[in-house]
């Protein structure tokens, strides 16, 4: 007799299901065409020779510490310097506060496991980062939705959703650069939340993977660097500054919840990996990461720019479209009787792609928005990919229009 699978599986497998992102990416990967879908970095950015150099340094200088089993929290050298950093930008931290993850991925895998019972549930942006409803999923939350305008989520509404509603775990906001949106919240709205959240007793869980790449305006402070009782849980990751292969980020957090987190992790990985987390230290501890940043940043900035200005010359004038001050993302959204969904699939016909923005909604809404990524795609291809993908939304348009005649 068959194994039947689908009959064995705990309930909470229902949550697991494809990332949207993922699979577009598989349809994506033929050469000719010009993908917009993906938050990837661009490859030329990557600090090859310096990883390179660090990973022998480390072999041979201490290879047996480097292959060997390691510290659930993380590779102490590391901490401290991450930790350094962080109090640079008015996080004050110690190592002590800081956990080593596989990626923040694995960050956000942790916050479902340690607060998520079935029927909890989590406040999000609406539009939020799809891998962060991907990872909370498998947890069987109901999410509050709170909207979002140019200035970020919507604070002032927020007040009635923690009063109204129950369950409330947590609230999950990517406040700088938002993905998908790349929206940063006012620093009005960053104190008014930070406050919200210690008045009702609900944590905060930062997601902060684009806080460094700011390409023009203000710094503003991180929601924990505006933190005076412990009320934020702060997530942050290498991936976008070195390299999102080595599946290195981090948790700041109170000790109480940080020694959960802790707890949460070892079942699963025992530790992430020493040999990446020692050669990442010796990348960083001379001051290389930020001559980095600073070359990410100004090749990035050109890379928007250019995508900006096709959006204006390709896209109908009746779409609306965000002007991130940094980050990877801009927001698209058209015309309510264009289906994003169905126009990816002329979208790749043309030979081109981006990721439809309903799955960004855990209401499924946001039918007519799109995600569109500039970092991984040289300025040539942004123009060209951007006017195939405008030339696929106007046809869409004419149909439209021509089916309302033909009624």
């Amino acid at each position: 007799m068959p194994v039947l699978w689908q009959q064995l599986y705990a309930s909470r497998a229902e949550g697991m299901r494809a990332s949207d992102i993922r699979e577009i990416l598989k349809v994506t990967a033929q050469p000719e065409v010009i993908s917009l879908a993906g938050g990837l970095p661009a490859p030329e950015l990557f600090p090859i020779d310096e990883y390179r150099r660090a990973f022998e340094w480390v072999l041979e200088a201490d290879g047996a510490s480097a292959l060997q089993y390691g510290p659930s929290e993380g590779y102490r050298p590391l901490r401290e310097f991450l930790a350094q950093r962080l109090s640079g930008f008015g996080m004050r931290c110690t190592a002590d506060d800081v956990l080593i993850t596989n990626g923040s991925q694995q960050a956000l895998d942790l916050m479902g496991k340690l607060f998520l019972d079935p029927g909890d549930q989590i406040v999000v942006e609406r539009p939020t980062y799809l891998g962060a409803l991907q990872a909370f999923n498998q947890y069987q939350p109901r999410y509050a939705v709170v909207g979002m305008d140019d200035d970020g989520m919507c604070v002032d509404d927020l007040e009635h959703t923690l009063t109204r509603e129950d369950r409330i775990k947590f609230i999950y906001a990517i406040p700088t650069f938002q993905n998908p949106t790349g929206r940063s919240m006012s620093l009005q709205r960053r104190r008014r939340l930070v406050e919200l959240a210690s008045k009702y007793g609900v944590p905060i869980v930062e997601d902060d993977p684009y806080g460094e790449l700011r390409y023009e305006g203000e710094h503003l402070p991180t929601l924990k660097a505006l933190d005076t009782t412990g009320c934020v849980i702060y997530l942050g990751t290498f991936s976008k500054i070195l390299a999102p292969g080595l599946r290195l980020g981090w948790i700041v957090a109170a000790p109480e919840a940080l020694e959960a987190f802790l707890h949460g992790k070892q079942p699963t990985d025992l530790h992430t990996g020493m040999a990446q987390q020692m050669a990442t230290y010796e990348v960083c501890k001379n001051g290389f990461v930020d001559g980095q940043v600073e070359r990410i940043k100004a090749f990035y900035k050109e890379r928007r720019d250019v995508m900006l200005r096709a959006l204006e010359e390709h896209f109908p004038s009746d779409a609306h479209f965000t002007r991130p001050a940094g980050g990877l993302f801009v927001w698209a959204e058209l015309p309510r009787t264009v289906d994003t969904r169905a126009l990816l699939i002329d979208a790749v016909r043309d030979k081109v792609a981006f990721v439809p923005g309903q799955g960004f909604h855990p209401d499924n809404t946001g039918t007519n928005t799109m995600r569109l990524n500039f970092s991984n795609v040289p300025p040539d291809q942004l123009r060209e990919g951007v006017r195939r993908l405008g030339h696929a939304i106007q046809r869409r348009l004419d149909t439209a229009s021509e089916s309302r005649v033909g009624i």
